[in-house]
């Protein structure tokens, strides 16, 4: 998956939801795009010219099946952009005003996509998809339980949930703790079995400690990288 707006992308519901697309809003939220989400634009057929005339007032058409199922893709899309909005923990009243649709409408966007995602993520995980189950119950994470806006570089890291993030004080210090020493860090009270199962567990734990880790030290990097150009 190629970034946060495919991945949102995939969180939405494939039905029709009863969706009105406001095109000038689209198109406003496309220009705001960085590369990752452009891309995911073209992977999924989006032209930027077409948004721009719709956003002019044309008509996007569905007649024929195939243009139906353009539609659709368009429709879904606008809803990732509200999902990512309600990720970075924007209010709902807010979100609804922006995208120009009713406040019930996004609520129940939210928790529609909240159980298909968990619907996905099991899914992938009896597939054994390992890497896209880490990512999608990131971003599930995000999307349920939201994260404060002091913590957004914190939510950034795969499988950091906000009452994690709220024993680590930035991304470097995630990235400084050993892998073995944090979820004893983050989750001193986590129950414990026994045997194999345990085994199990904190094998499972070691690889989770492993991602977080490594994503922590990227992002890091990125952030001294984005303090130099700035200097």
């Amino acid at each position: 998956m190629d970034g946060e707006m495919h991945v949102l992308y995939t969180f939405t519901p494939v039905q029709e939801f009863g969706v009105m697309v406001n095109w000038q809003v689209f198109r406003n939220e496309m220009e705001g795009l960085d590369e990752s989400g452009l891309r995911v634009l073209r992977l999924l057929g989006i032209k930027p010219t077409t948004i721009l005339k719709l956003a002019q007032g044309a008509t996007l058409r569905e007649t024929t099946p195939e243009e139906k199922q353009v539609a659709r893709v368009h429709r879904r899309f606008y809803l990732a952009l509200q999902l990512r909005d309600l990720c970075n923990e924007i209010p709902i009243h807010i979100v609804a005003r922006k995208y120009d649709v009713p406040r019930g409408m996004v609520q129940n966007l939210s928790q529609t996509c909240q159980g298909f995602a968990a619907g996905m993520i099991k899914f992938c995980e009896q597939m054994s998809w390992g890497v896209m189950a880490a990512a999608l119950e990131h971003f599930s994470d995000r999307l349920v339980a939201g994260a404060r806006a002091d913590l957004l570089a914190l939510a950034k890291i795969p499988f950091i949930k906000s009452r994690t993030a709220l024993v680590f004080q930035s991304v470097i210090e995630i990235a400084r703790v050993d892998n073995a020493d944090f979820y004893a860090q983050a989750q001193p009270n986590k129950i414990r079995l026994k045997g194999k199962d345990n085994e199990k567990y904190e094998e499972k734990l070691l690889v989770k400690a492993k991602v977080i880790s490594d994503a922590a030290s990227k992002i890091w990097k990125l952030q001294m990288l984005a303090e130099i150009e700035e200097e």
